[in-house]
């Protein structure tokens, strides 16, 4: 995913569906609307979709006099929770990943309508994009930008580090590479899912091992990329040579959360961790377990905002819920979801995420 984010950096693709998107965006709320439902449309990934997104709508939003802080904020609540409720994402495949001995993804679906964090921050985006409406230190901000000039607040235009754009691009070379992305996406998974041995597809698609999925669909979505942007010679083939170690480096830290998420949690396998907890739940009144989905969203903020990582979250608390409730699914669907929704609420609160 890395590195298809950098052949479409490289390729020049962002800076022309900009420009193609600037031709039709005449007002500010427009500019806000467009910046959410772009944010919502790459559910692949959180970092493809803030680079992605904050790139090609940052000239936009900076014309209509839209604060940076308001487009960051646009930019940071659509991404994450667009991803952690789309079965296709990275996200999809890192919480199959903790959840052992149990259909990962088929959990993760079933967990998306309780994921109530996610789903009301998308529906309020939504809703500050078309009523136009802002609060607290943000009204700050949006005053000082529309009748200042100043999108930063601060009495000075700060300095972006602007890359070097490729005048080759194309709105075609954003589109194409996603669409293949997707399709090689669903088709890797449903094959993980054994589709093509007989399965139906819904059977396939639920059956699926999420990150074997996305990782066979990367691999073929990389290969036809290369091939769709030397064919239109957007990039010559030592350009995109060089964009595979540049995209892999954009993935190191994700990479690094995870190892270290995956020790943390052997260790406290390890140490009984699993079982204490579970059973310390058991042996407590039965009606307090009807609120341990509200406790694990309210833990699941804490450790999130303490760590800044939401899937270093998940591999904590995650494990631990599969274990205290294997006889329940209900609770556990349910607690999964605010275990999801309480680290993608703690990871947007964090000075350090």
């Amino acid at each position: 995913l890395g590195i298809i984010v950098s052949l479409m950096h490289a390729s020049g693709c962002s800076k022309a569906f900009g420009e193609w998107a600037a031709q039709r965006i005449k007002t500010k709320k427009s500019s806000l609307i467009f910046t959410t439902l772009l944010g919502l449309f790459f559910c692949i990934d959180d970092y493809f979709n803030s680079l992605t997104t904050a790139n090609i709508m940052r000239p936009i939003t900076d014309k209509h006099k839209v604060s940076r802080a308001r487009l960051a904020y646009n930019v940071d609540c659509t991404a994450a929770p667009i991803c952690i409720i789309a079965p296709i994402s990275s996200w999809a495949a890192a919480v199959t990943g903790f959840v052992e001995g149990e259909d990962g993804l088929s959990i993760f679906v079933r967990a998306i309508p309780y994921n109530f964090y996610a789903l009301l921050t998308i529906v309020m985006m939504i809703f500050l994009a078309i009523s136009g409406l802002e609060y607290g230190p943000m009204k700050k901000h949006e005053k000082n930008a529309k009748e200042n000039g100043d999108l930063f607040t601060s009495g000075t235009k700060q300095a972006i580090a602007e890359m070097e754009v490729n005048p080759k691009g194309r709105v075609c070379d954003l589109i194409v590479p996603i669409i293949i992305l997707i399709v090689s996406c669903v088709i890797g998974m449903i094959y993980s899912g054994g589709f093509f041995s007989g399965e139906s597809f819904i059977d396939a698609f639920s059956n699926s091992d999420a990150s074997v999925g996305l990782a066979y669909g990367a691999f073929v979505a990389i290969i036809l990329t290369v091939i769709f942007y030397l064919c239109r010679r957007v990039l010559s083939f030592k350009s995109i040579m060089e964009s595979l170690p540049e995209g892999f480096k954009a993935m190191v830290p994700a990479i690094l959360i995870l190892t270290f998420a995956w020790t943390l949690k052997a260790m406290t396998d390890s140490l009984g961790a699993k079982e204490f907890v579970a059973g310390l739940m058991k042996s407590g009144a039965a009606n307090f377990a009807d609120f341990l989905p509200a406790i694990i969203f309210i833990v699941a903020c804490l450790l999130a905002f303490a760590t800044g990582t939401s899937w270093g979250t998940f591999g904590i608390l995650i494990p631990i819920v599969v274990a205290m409730f294997a006889q329940d699914h209900t609770m556990m669907i349910m607690s999964i979801s605010a275990c999801m929704a309480g680290a993608v609420c703690g990871d947007h609160c964090s000075p350090i995420s």
